[in-house]
């Protein structure tokens, strides 16, 4: 993004909505309210470190009476998300290839969202917040990366996915408590998919076979065997070992076993949500 002037672009973008936002004698929440989105989006899209999406183009527009000035630049941001989201760390891009074609996809996480659930928001305190600290192009890139990956929860025909969460992740507000809010109704939304099996692992159970870092198991397009992946302190791993992935799939599922039921764990998370 540094190399091509896609920051640039962002960021002039942001300043022409301020612009026009101003003159028009709007504050940040009015024109939020106007165009149905959160003030913390206008926010960071007007400073440069969100990216302008398409559609949030289109109606800022309209709502600032902008006579096609902003919409005219659709066409440069859809290339230039299209770019980027091409763009995965070189150590990650065989395993989002994998993931974006694969046939069966299943998560265990116990310290964070895994990815293909975070909602923009929760993406973005991730990155602001990780040490060393990342370049604003650095996270919104990210972020991108991150977001482009759901693509396969709609993708036809549908993988089947499950996830098993660690119940500390429902607890832990990241972003503060509206962003976590939205984030649980999203883990919510998408467990009901038909395509998907969420579980949680609630934090008072007395045995657990994987006291180690999360991991991800997935059936390759055009395979019948399972290969793993996991992640820790920035070291990344491809598991293709018959033997490991097969350790990782015993573990996985007795964790399954030892879980929350798919219905139980949607009931958790709305007293969760109840409570806030």
């Amino acid at each position: 993004m540094e190399a091509d002037g896609t920051a640039h672009l962002f960021s002039a973008l942001g300043k022409q909505i301020k612009v026009f936002r101003e003159a028009r004698g709007l504050s940040q929440k009015e024109l939020a309210d106007r165009v149905h989105c959160s003030l913390d989006l206008v926010s960071a899209v007007e400073r440069g470190v969100r990216t302008p999406q398409p559609d949030f183009l289109k109606l800022v527009d309209e709502a600032l009476d902008a006579g096609g000035v902003l919409a005219a630049a659709i066409p440069d941001v859809r290339e230039a998300l299209s770019r980027a989201r091409t763009r995965h760390p070189e150590w990650y891009r065989g395993y989002a290839r994998l993931e974006g074609e694969a046939v069966e996809l299943h998560f265990y996480a116990n310290a964070g969202v895994p990815g293909l659930l975070q909602t923009a928001e929760h993406a973005e305190s991730v990155f602001r917040n990780r040490r060393p600290l990342l370049g604003e192009e650095t996270i919104e890139k990210r972020i991108a990366d991150r977001l482009d990956r759901q693509k396969v929860l709609a993708r036809r025909p549908a993988p089947v996915i499950s996830y098993v969460l660690e119940e500390a992740i429902l607890d832990r507000p990241i972003g503060g408590r509206k962003v976590h809010e939205t984030q649980l109704r999203r883990i919510a939304a998408v467990g009901q998919m038909r395509n998907v099996e969420l579980q949680v692992m609630p934090t008072d159970c007395e045995e657990h076979p994987s006291l180690d870092s999360a991991f991800n198991l997935l059936v390759p397009k055009d395979q019948n065997h399972q290969i793993g992946y996991t992640e820790s302190q920035g070291h990344p791993r491809l598991v293709t070992d018959a033997a490991e992935v097969r350790l990782l799939a015993e573990r996985y599922g007795i964790m399954r076993a030892a879980a929350l039921t798919p219905r139980k764990s949607l009931e958790l998370i709305e007293r969760k949500l109840g409570k806030r």
